[in-house]
């Protein structure tokens, strides 16, 4: 334990706690929070979880005074929510739940005893609880919960089979804590999984998004996606990350495209710049379309033409049924699309292709360069180093030119009025060619200037009235 940790939580807690005690209820800090604690970690940015005996109403009278703030939104579920001293804090009766057979929704009933509870909780590291009202706070660890901490052994307090039948998603939970904390699931976990993997088809698509985006950002992802994979269970969520392991790669010489991916994945680290969760997203996605896509051509081997395209619409398809924002749909997808664009620019950066380039990455443009760097797994150094050599001179390119030319803006000279006003036309079709030859020029050429521009365009428009 942590005695100085633990003793500034209880003292933060005193009041709360005096209040429970002096109604003659207990209340325990519990779960992840204890978990926390255990593992050493600071808890000024913590949300403290604590179940108690007294039912919702009496928490709501027990807190009344001694809160901020008071949500009851959970309350049918048990849990009350307040806000202390700029902490947040959930209280929930201790619960004995359970889903029926066929429904996406737990069954609640309370329970008087804090062992029951801990007794349907996840995992035996989330299974401790520390009784503040105790007369000397104690910790409660009937599952051996902090002995499975030290071992880094992921065992769920009642049976797997009855655990995951209480709630599904624990079993996508058990990678998540696997990917966290480097944990390793014992057999009797794995085998439930195995056998149990097609029950996730319950869970909402909500909870398994959240769940699943939540493992996307932990430092050891890969291992927990290997174990979504090993155990059937990314069939029932996300099917075509197990259908990479049947394409040969030939390009980046790995065994298959799931273990390129796998890599590509893990390559993305918090510290880089963009959206770490978009980017590792997109690292997951961007090569789905290749078994769509994969042709073995005499002569040339295996080949994947077009998977960027192919893949971005499959992303788009898989990010809508797991209830992704239209916004995080639209970014992803479009890291997918144009994941492959750099290689195609083979004979060096030209003003040109730098404009095409930043046009068509928007605003995911950041995240498009770290992808790229990240996509490179060979094991060659030299190749590495030829890949970073080439990106830092797109990146120099790029901030160059951004200096003389609005890069983050693309647009044409002049604006939709302006067209209409010099060639003296009304709204139409032409008005719309007249400003894609616009951009055009602007991204061959640059900043031309309003007199050359203008008879650019009047010589363009003979042209059109001669056709």
């Amino acid at each position: 334990m942590q005695p100085a940790r633990f003793n500034a939580v209880i003292a933060e807690l005193e009041h709360v706690t005096a209040a429970f005690a002096n109604a003659g209820h207990r209340l325990y800090i519990v779960g992840g929070t204890v978990r926390d604690l255990m593992l050493g970690r600071n808890t000024a940015d913590l949300d403290f979880d604590l179940t108690t005996d007294a039912r919702p109403d009496v928490v709501k009278s027990l807190l009344s005074g001694l809160v901020e703030s008071l949500w009851t939104q959970g309350e049918r579920f048990g849990t009350i929510a307040a806000l202390r001293g700029g902490r947040s804090l959930e209280i929930t009766t201790h619960r004995a739940e359970a889903y029926s057979p066929d429904s996406r929704k737990p069954e609640v009933r309370f329970s008087d005893s804090v062992e029951t509870d801990l007794s349907r909780r996840d995992f035996t590291i989330n299974a401790m609880a520390l009784e503040l009202t105790a007369a000397t706070p104690t910790l409660v660890d009937p599952y051996s919960g902090l002995d499975d901490l030290h071992a880094k052994r992921l065992r769920t307090p009642l049976s797997p089979e009855e655990s995951f039948n209480d709630d599904p998603l624990r079993m996508l939970r058990a990678a998540r804590f696997i990917a966290t904390l480097k944990m390793n699931p014992d057999d009797n976990l794995v085998s439930a999984v195995k056998s149990m993997h097609e029950r996730l088809r319950i869970v909402s698509a909500e909870r398994i998004r959240d769940e699943f985006d939540r493992m996307i950002v932990t430092e050891h992802v890969t291992d927990g996606m290997q174990f979504t994979v090993g155990t059937g269970l990314a069939d029932q969520f996300l099917p075509e990350l197990p259908a990479l392991s049947l394409e040969q790669d030939p390009i980046h010489r790995h065994k298959d495209v799931l273990t390129h991916t796998f890599a590509v994945v893990q390559n993305v680290q918090p510290d880089m710049p963009g959206d770490f969760r978009i980017t590792r997203l997109a690292a997951l996605y961007h090569d789905i379309g290749k078994p769509r896509t994969r042709k073995v051509l005499p002569g040339k081997g295996m080949t994947f033409y077009h998977h960027e395209v192919v893949g971005a619409k499959m992303t788009r398809k898989r990010m809508r049924e797991m209830h992704y924002s239209n916004d995080d749909i639209r970014r992803v997808s479009e890291l997918v699309f144009l994941s492959g664009r750099f290689h195609t620019y083979q004979m060096g950066w030209t003003d040109s292709a730098v404009r095409r380039y930043v046009r068509d990455a928007g605003d995911v443009l950041t995240e498009l360069n770290v992808l790229v760097r990240c996509d490179c797994t060979t094991r060659s150094e030299r190749k590495v180093d030829a890949l970073n050599v080439r990106m830092s001179e797109l990146e120099a390119r790029i901030e160059e030119l951004a200096k003389k030319e609005e890069l983050a803006a693309l647009r044409p000279e002049m604006d939709g009025l302006a067209v209409m006003q010099h060639l003296g036309v009304e709204p139409g079709p032409l008005v719309g060619k007249a400003m894609e030859f616009l951009m055009e020029l602007r991204l061959d050429e640059g900043l031309l200037g309003d007199v050359e521009i203008r008879r650019r365009l009047d010589a363009w428009w003979a042209a059109q009235r001669i056709i």
